[in-house]
């Protein structure tokens, strides 16, 4: 599978896990700002547009400044979409 197929997929893992386990969240602070990064991101890989538009890096620093939750398993989910971003670009 192709980096730019596992990015998409990956990006909609992160969009699926802050819509089902953080739903009461994401209208607000941090989650809201990882949230519509990655759903902008999301646009921008399926409509094929610069993959420089994706602005998801950083998503992980912001959540664990504002929650501490260092075990959380989505932690792991930000940090392989952030990865594969990175060797995209």
């Amino acid at each position: 599978m192709d980096k730019k197929k596992q990015l998409i997929d990956q990006i909609k893992v992160v969009i699926n896990n802050l819509e089902n386990d953080y739903y009461n969240e994401i209208t607000r602070g941090v989650l809201q700002l990882i949230y519509k990064r990655y759903k902008k991101a999301l646009d921008v890989m399926e409509n094929n547009e610069d993959i420089r538009e994706v602005n998801i890096i950083g998503g992980i620093r912001a959540y664990m400044d504002s929650y501490s939750d260092y075990q959380n398993p989505f932690l792991g989910e930000l940090h392989k979409a952030e990865k594969l971003n990175i060797e995209l670009l």
